[in-house]
């Protein structure tokens, strides 16, 4: 299970990266820049982390994923828009299942 971790916290970090990217110059919003890019740098660094260091890597991924659910859930709750509230909430609750499952299998 920690191939398809790590794989999914890469995609995970881009997409989170390309978010920030997004809104940034969508909206000019520059915290959308620099919280995306700290979140996917995180998540990218939890990827590359796995498999060498399993505990490190699930625990860094599982935790901005949790943050990430944390911020995007109620926004998504309160909005009712999928993007980018809903992808990210969607995404977030991934990358937390992922992490969970892969520390029980590890």
């Amino acid at each position: 299970m920690l191939g398809p971790s790590k794989i999914y916290f890469i995609i995970f970090g881009l997409l989170t990266i390309a978010g920030g990217v997004m809104g940034y110059l969508k909206a000019g919003s520059a915290i959308s820049l620099i919280s995306g890019s700290i979140s996917g740098l995180l998540l990218l660094g939890a990827a590359f982390l796995l498999p060498g260091q399993v505990i490190a890597g699930l625990a860094l991924g599982g935790i901005v994923s949790l943050l990430l659910i944390g911020y995007f859930l109620p926004v998504f709750f309160r909005t009712g828009k999928m993007m980018p509230a809903g992808m990210m909430s969607l995404l977030s609750i991934l990358g937390l299942v992922f992490a969970i499952v892969a520390w029980i299998r590890k």
